[in-house]
């Protein structure tokens, strides 16, 4: 029998604290950020356009799986398997639902296609059915149990083999195609600029600094599900070649960046120059003429934030 106060895999009673007050944290951060997107595509009529309405997806996404992560510390019956089924669930929607923004610029741009709004169905249908049936095939054979702040512990291999399948293998699958797709996305538009730039150099320049703006924002995009998913992966691989030790440090890193992966993704995805322009605009409108005076530079922010809209998006917004 164990010792008192250790549980499963060598952590003990006040790791397994720390862990959930971790998770709890990273969680709410997630939900915060990720549900002021969801509110600004709710209140702003102005960005019901469909390029951000694949941001809102991915938004919601994140606010249910960060919801489902921080209700609590479940313990068993039907809480268990809600928690364990729904963090799965809308945490694999939200990394598919950023390979669908990958896909749309990658057609808009280099394809040159204007037809992305008609497959919006087919992104639900990809979406929300690979995520269903991933989590479907993870619960097949599989024991549910409670093990620290995860409800859905695999103990067996067997077990834990279908979570590697059903998560990790799709999660690195995802950022693959998104570093691809956005290499290929940027190495076209500077090749664009350079030729623009040999023709006439004077027109281009206002418009290439926010070009090379946009062009290093995307480029951080597939960084973002490897910066909330590496830990966890090392973590996962480790539980393979050592089931009876936990690293308590990678755990740590594991439960708290990949908890705070909502966040990331609002801050990348959600709060771009449309949102910023519009928040600005309803402050316009209460902002007093007195503090008007004392600071200029906001009707300048936003002309700079109408100047800093991605091309691409503004003409796949247009169609």
């Amino acid at each position: 029998m164990a010792a008192t106060g250790q549980v499963a895999g060598g952590l003990t009673a006040y790791d397994r604290q720390v862990l959930t007050a971790v998770n709890a944290g990273a969680a709410s951060l997630s939900f915060v950020g990720s549900g002021f997107i969801v509110l600004c595509y709710v209140l702003f009529k102005e960005l019901r356009k469909f390029s951000f309405k694949l941001v809102f997806y991915l938004a919601l996404s994140d606010m249910l799986c960060s919801f489902f992560s921080m209700v609590g510390d479940p313990s068993r019956g039907f809480f268990c398997y809600s928690h364990g089924y729904s963090t799965h669930f809308f945490c694999v929607a939200s990394f598919l639902w950023t390979t669908t923004i990958a896909f749309t610029l990658h057609r808009t741009v280099v394809k040159h296609k204007t037809d992305v709004e008609d497959l919006e169905a087919m992104f639900h249908l990809y979406v929300w059915g690979t995520s269903l049936v991933v989590t479907v095939v993870r619960s097949v054979g599989n024991n549910h149990s409670h093990l620290g702040t995860w409800c859905w512990a695999q103990t067996g291999f067997t077990g834990k083999a279908l979570h590697f399948i059903t998560f990790y293998m799709p999660l690195w699958g995802a950022i693959l195609y998104n570093g691809f797709t956005y290499f290929q996305v940027i190495r076209m538009l500077n090749n664009a600029r350079r030729m623009a730039g040999s023709i006439s150099d004077r027109p281009y320049q206002s418009d290439g600094r926010a070009e090379t703006k946009a062009l290093n924002r995307w480029g951080y995009y597939p960084l973002i599900l490897i910066a909330s998913w590496a830990f966890g992966t090392i973590n996962r691989i480790h539980d393979f070649i050592e089931p009876d030790h936990k690293i308590f440090w990678l755990t740590v890193l594991d439960v708290g960046t990949s908890g705070l992966m909502g966040l990331f993704n609002s801050i990348a995805y959600g709060l771009n120059s449309s949102v910023r322009r519009a928040i600005q605009e309803r402050l316009d409108l209460f902002w007093p003429d007195r503090l008007r005076r004392w600071f200029p530079n906001s009707s300048r922010l936003r002309n700079q934030h109408e100047e800093s809209e991605p091309v691409s998006l503004k003409i796949q917004d247009q169609h």
